[in-house]
């Protein structure tokens, strides 16, 4: 699997670097390492960061907009940088510009997507021609999402993330309430009540589970139409919402707001955003005009592909 650079982007262009929800994730075990066994569906959405690249001399490797409270040298698009530089013997260096959208700490994959979309527009812009097979093991070293978002499609995920099985979904529009905290990924792998043994699911059962019956059944018609259906359960979510009483309080309010246009709300990834799905972009905006005063919503469409993909590839 490559990635095919036909068009000539100049320095200073912008790439975009999607969001993602996890419609479903069960852990299902935990090996000798330490690091969690899991089952999940990632969905890219078009809420977005955006990146531009300028080039710099060998060994400078640079974030010229920090972010507050995350050092340069652990922010993952300037460690991707480096990785890449470090697989590929490339020898200059690069100064980024990241504009934030995707909320930190909220369990949307915004730093994953910003390291992995670092790694398909330099791997264009200094000319190596990696493939993407080995972009993804240089991102899997950054993240276990960072594989996801170089892979460019909606996927079903196994093992620590990094198995992945593309899989379509149907169009769905989502509202994406934002808890005014960031929750830490490891502090909730930690929690030792997290349930960890989930029963694993084949990929099939959760392909079925998007197929529900259409017609008209006085003709007896059960034609079997894709429907944006949640799957499963977020098995992180009782331990966020337990330690952390914002995250449940905006659960909760989706939950009970969603109603029939939506399907049940739930959290995202490892928190502290919440979702709910919905066929259209009306449903979804006419939940988000509810939302009560100092509670922040961002509605999203949900995405096939990543849009970086139609800048590199023909």
């Amino acid at each position: 699997m490559s990635v095919t650079t036909t068009r000539e982007l100049p320095w200073g262009q912008v790439f975009p670097a999607p969001a993602k929800v996890n419609l479903f994730l069960h852990v299902t075990g935990r090996r000798a390492d330490g690091y969690h066994l899991l089952q999940t569906a990632f969905r890219l959405v078009d809420l977005q960061d955006s990146l531009r690249f300028f080039p710099g001399r060998a060994g400078d490797f640079r974030l010229v907009t920090p972010l507050p409270g995350v050092r340069e040298e652990d922010d993952l698009c300037v460690r991707a940088a480096r990785a890449l530089q470090g697989a590929s013997r490339h020898s200059l260096g690069v100064h980024i510009a990241l504009e934030k959208r995707i909320p930190i700490g909220g369990g949307l994959g915004g730093g994953s997507s910003d390291a992995a979309t670092t790694l398909l527009a330099l791997n264009h812009l200094w000319g190596l021609g990696l493939g993407r097979r080995e972009l993804m093991a240089i991102g899997l070293r950054l993240g276990a999402d960072v594989p996801f978002f170089l892979l460019g499609a909606n996927a079903f995920a196994e093992g620590i993330g990094e198995a992945l099985t593309p899989v379509e979904l149907a169009p769905a529009w989502y509202l994406i309430l934002v808890p005014p905290v960031a929750v830490p990924t490891a502090a909730v792998f930690a929690a030792p009540e997290l349930t960890r043994n989930s029963k694993t699911i084949t990929i099939s059962s959760f392909s079925d589970s998007l197929l529900a019956p259409q017609g008209d059944a006085d003709r007896g018609s059960a034609e079997c139409v894709r429907r944006p259906v949640l799957f499963g359960r977020n098995d992180l979510e009782a331990v966020v919402c337990h330690k952390y009483p914002e995250v449940a309080g905006h659960l909760e309010w989706l939950k009970a707001n969603s109603g029939p246009a939506g399907t049940t709300a739930r959290m995202s990834g490892s928190g502290a955003c919440v979702f709910a799905q919905f066929a259209t972009e009306a449903g979804a905006c006419a939940v988000a005009r509810r939302l009560p005063q100092g509670m922040r919503g961002i509605v999203a469409r949900g995405l096939e592909r990543h849009p970086i993909l139609a800048m590199l590839e023909e």
